[in-house]
This record gives C-alpha cells, structure tokens and sequence, in this order.
C-alpha cells in the first residue's frame, strides 16, 4: 500500500512538474513545424459552417477591463440570425458561400453581411503566430489534463510591429481598419506538437476604428477527409465589443468532405 501511495505521489509529481527552458522551447518548436506545414497538410475539401449572431445593443454604462482593453459588463446576448455558409477550401485558400438565412435559401453574398464575419480559422492565423518574422514571445503557463493525455498551455504575444492582424469597423464606403498587436493562449498536444485550442485578442486598438475589444477562441478535433482523419477546426467564437453595441459569432464546422468539382452538402431546417 505504501509503495502504490509513493508511486500515486510521483506521478502527481511529474504531471505538474514544470518544464525546462530548453524543454518548452523545443515543444513550441515542435508546434512550429507543425503550423507552419498545416495548410500544405490539409486535403481539399468542402464542409458546412454553421453561424449563430447574437447582439446586445443596450449602451454599457459600467466596463470591465481585460488585458489593456475595455470590455462591457452585464450583457445579455439577443439571437439575430443564423448563417448557414458552404466553406470550400481548394489549393490552400478558403471560399465561403452563403447558402441559408435562417434556414431560408439566399442569394446574398458571404462578405456584403454586415456585422463581423470571420475567415483563416484554417491555419492562416497559427501560421501568423508562428512564422518566425512575427518574433512571437511565448511563456509556458501550465498543464492540463485531458483524459489520459497531457496538454501545455502557453500564452503568446504580437507587437503590433510585426503583427498582420487587422481590426475594421464602418460601412461600405467609410471603413476604418488599423493593424494591431495581439496576445492569446494555445493549448499544445505534448507529443505531437498539435495546437488544439487557441485564442487571441486585439491589443491597443486605435480610437479611429471605434471598437473597444476584438477576440476570438478556436477549438479543433480530428474529421474524417476522404477516408483519412485531419485535425480540423469544430468551433469558433468571435466577440466585438463597440462603443454601445456588442456582437458575438458562435460557428460550428461540420459535414467534411472531400472536394470535387460536384462536391454537394445538403442545406436545409435544422442542418
């Protein structure tokens, strides 16, 4: 009994045992090849991305802070619509395609909705943070037990001098963008290097652009592509915060399939 108990403390030991210097380099190393080869690794393919649009439009006298940017307290988030999107990606760049409004066929253009609508959860913005002339700094922060495997958790940061993240607001005709640094956490597989979980936030935004917060979470699982399994995006959240008004984009990934030139998904309620 005693040796089970000094064993049980040993291997409780080693799991939050923090990592060396040299140790966390070489993991995020690790991940770097892996980034960096993502949109080369991936088949093409055809997939449905399901958005839900919430709002709160009620002005926030009261704010909180997170990190250096002012966000709302006390929102209540309101349904607006649901989007149902035919995403393609073909020769390693992302098509989007506007299918339903509510589950009501449209001819509507993807990129004329207005409200925000996001691309690049397909590797373009791990390969932002990991190619090495972003000059990314990473810090390990923790494990995290998942079932039997162990996870790193990182924190990252972008100055905005080497930063490609572009933040905008307005409308056609009257757009203000601005390039700004952004910091967020990953969640790293330790055996394979794979990100798993990540999340970044728009840093130092100008007041121009007139947005007080930007931030996104992206979640991947392995898919099933043309009989071989891929590490996919499953799930995405973006959330803008405004002067008076709020919006947040919860979007799921489904139905992936291999891409053809008669590649079809059917759309209709409740898909």
């Amino acid at each position: 009994m005693k040796r089970a108990v000094g064993v049980s403390l040993c291997i409780a030991l080693a799991w939050g045992q923090r990592p060396s210097d040299a140790e966390a380099t070489a993991l995020i190393e690790k991940s770097r090849e892996k980034a960096l080869a993502y949109t080369r690794s991936l088949p093409d393919f055809v997939c449905s991305e399901v958005v839900r649009r919430y709002r709160d439009s009620k002005p926030q006298a009261v704010r909180g802070r997170m990190g250096s940017m002012s966000i709302p307290a006390g929102i209540r988030w309101t349904p607006t619509d649901k989007l149902t999107v035919k995403l393609s990606y073909f020769q390693q760049r992302e098509e989007h395609k506007l299918v339903l409004v509510n589950d009501k066929p449209t001819d509507q253009k993807y990129e004329s909705l207005a409200g925000g609508i996001e691309t690049g959860e397909f590797g373009g913005t791990l390969q932002g943070i990991f190619d090495p002339a972003t000059a990314t700094s990473f810090r390990w922060m923790s494990w995290k037990r998942v079932r039997r495997q162990r996870n790193a958790i990182f924190a990252y940061q972008v100055d905005r001098a080497h930063s490609r993240y572009m933040v905008a607001s307005g409308v056609p005709g009257d757009i203000h963008h601005a390039v700004v640094g952004f910091h967020g956490e990953m969640e790293v597989d330790r055996e394979t290097g794979e990100v798993l979980h990540f999340t970044y936030a728009a840093d130092d935004i100008p007041r121009e652009v007139n947005l007080d917060h930007v931030s996104t979470s992206v979640d991947y699982d392995f898919a099933e592509v043309g009989g071989r399994s891929y590490l996919l995006p499953a799930h995405s959240e973006t959330e803008i915060h405004s002067p008076g008004m709020s919006v947040k984009n919860d979007m799921e990934f489904r139905e992936y399939r291999k891409f053809s030139a008669d590649s079809s998904i059917e759309f209709g309620v409740g898909k």
